[in-house]
């Protein structure tokens, strides 16, 4: 059953200020109009892991996720961790080729997928590979611009609804639970799945505490997934939500103003976003920011990419002192996290190490360097769940030193502690025998007039070794003058830092999380020069 949860008489513009009488917080996930108690969402979930068994999933197998943010997502998460599976969500971005990669490397016995996802990827799953459908939900289509004919389900295929409802709920305890297996984003080649081993008791409570703790998680809740599922972050924060009773609301795809509008209708106390979505809410209009009531806000956690600090001060400025960071990944999870206090005595800080974090910033050489230099930054957790690449148990020994793991950061600490991070390893550009970090220009050239996003990286130079190029979406048209920009940029930053050459497009290749395929725009220029990076 679907509940409508639309105010009688309610104007159902997406960006129109509604004012409604605060509802008592029920346990539901919301997704357009539909509204769904999340016991329902169990029970089914509990019926799927039924079905799934009869079919010959078993622990530690695998099912894949080819799902945008939808009820399903959860149901099939659920229903993975009640059989002790691993949930695989995955990129919907991805090209046919590079999901045939992933149900074959994941080796899923199972795909649930939107119907509009799965239509041009169908004769790349895996023979023997079970498919279910899910119709493309109406947000969703909208939100995409996707015609309604691509959202409904078509072939012999059996829909994920009606298939489920078959099945009673499974009656067996849970095995061990397992964390879902995400795929990297595969920045420097193909991506690599991070697979954890299933947590112990004592691991599930502290895990459980931390999450909550870093994702402001608590009975009473109400909070909007905004960012892709198929996240670590997002996933984890979702997933933790429903286990604490929360009310979850379902953005399809990040708009700002539609965001402000999702959190005064539906009081909304906590969110996880990434920095892209602030950039975009603090360019809103002053009359627009100061329409909506935010007042219910309680707890905002980001991560995920460099924030630029005048954009998080406006952030702090505009919504309080309730912006909290951390720095984490996808191999080591949640390692640092600092505080909106914290972080205004100390900006750009991604904060000082939690509980059971170790940290270490190595040079090429695996020596300690002293604080506020920057090299490579090296995590340890103790007592919790290792992890391993799925099926490439050597790549992890390549980033590993004395127990030790980098995802390749480069990064200080000062003298308290705190970490501070610089750019990526593969990011960083060598010219002339000088260090440049991308990112720290990224942070400037995205605050100038006229720059609505960027992408600052090293290309072949045949006197430098590599030089600096900006590729920059603009805001308006005509583009701003490179040289406005570079002049801009001279007065922030020093002269060698100023990208050489600039390039104008309407779109930068972008996940919806607001990561940039840096590698889909750098490779090229390396290719042509018969090299690689």
């Amino acid at each position: 059953m679907i509940w409508d949860i639309r105010p009688e008489g309610a104007n159902r513009h997406p960006y129109k200020k509604i004012s409604t009488a605060i509802q008592p917080m029920k346990p539901c996930l919301i997704s357009g109009e539909r509204s769904v108690p999340l016991e329902v969402i169990h029970q089914r979930a509990a019926r799927a892991a039924t079905g799934l068994a009869s079919l010959g999933v078993e622990e530690g197998d695998s099912v894949a996720l080819l799902l945008r943010n939808d009820m399903a997502f959860f149901e099939a998460s659920l229903a993975a961790a009640r059989l002790g599976a691993y949930a695989v969500p995955v990129n919907w971005h991805n090209t046919p080729e590079e999901l045939a990669y992933i149900f074959a490397d994941s080796g899923a016995k199972a795909v649930v997928a939107h119907a509009d996802l799965i239509a041009p990827a169908r004769h790349i799953v895996p023979e023997g590979t079970h498919v279910f459908v899910v119709p493309t939900p109406p947000e969703v289509l909208q939100a995409y611009d996707i015609p309604l004919k691509q959202g409904v389900p078509s072939g012999a295929d059996p829909l994920w609804e009606q298939w489920l409802s078959g099945f009673d709920p499974i009656a067996t305890d849970p095995p061990a639970q397992r964390a879902s297996m995400i795929y990297t984003s595969g920045t420097t080649g193909l991506p690599k799945a991070v697979r954890r081993e299933p947590f112990t008791p004592e691991i599930e409570t502290f895990f459980q505490t931390r999450v909550r703790e870093i994702f402001g998680v608590e009975e009473g809740m109400r909070t909007v997934v905004t960012g892709t599922l198929y996240h670590s972050a997002p996933n984890a924060q979702g997933l933790a939500a429903m286990r604490c009773n929360a009310m979850i609301v379902l953005q399809p795809r990040f708009d700002p103003e539609a965001l402000l509008a999702l959190i005064e209708k539906h009081r909304i106390t906590s969110m996880h976003m990434v920095p892209t979505m602030f950039v975009r809410l603090v360019r809103l209009p002053e009359d627009v920011k100061r329409s909506y009531d935010l007042s219910s806000l309680k707890w905002i956690i980001h991560g995920a990419a460099p924030c630029p600090p005048e954009v998080k001060r406006e952030m702090i400025r505009w919504w309080g002192p309730i912006i909290n960071e951390y720095y984490g990944s996808t191999e080591i999870g949640i390692n640092t996290s600092v505080s909106s206090q914290d972080w205004l005595a100390r900006p750009g800080t991604v904060g000082r190490p939690i509980p059971r974090v170790h940290i270490r910033i190595l040079d090429d050489g695996g020596a300690p360097l002293p604080a506020g230099q920057p090299g490579q930054v090296f995590i340890r957790q103790t007592g919790m769940s290792g992890f391993t690449y799925h099926q490439k148990d050597e790549k992890r020994r390549e980033i590993e030193r004395d127990g030790y793991i980098t995802v390749g950061d480069i990064g200080y600490l000062d003298h308290e502690g705190y970490l501070f991070l610089c750019d990526r390893k593969v990011d960083m550009v060598i010219s002339g025998g000088v260090n440049i970090y991308p990112a720290e220009i990224e942070k400037v050239l995205i605050g100038l007039p006229g720059v609505e996003d960027c992408a600052v990286f090293g290309i072949p130079d045949e006197e430098f070794g590599e030089a600096l190029m900006a590729v920059v979406q603009p805001s308006g048209s005509p583009p701003p003058e490179p040289e406005r920009l570079q002049a801009l940029l001279r007065e922030r930053l020093a002269g060698y830092k100023v990208p050489r050459r600039f390039e104008f497009r309407d779109a930068l290749p972008r996940e919806d999380s607001g990561k940039i395929f840096k590698r889909k725009l750098r490779d090229p220029f390396w290719e042509k020069a018969g090299r690689s990076i």
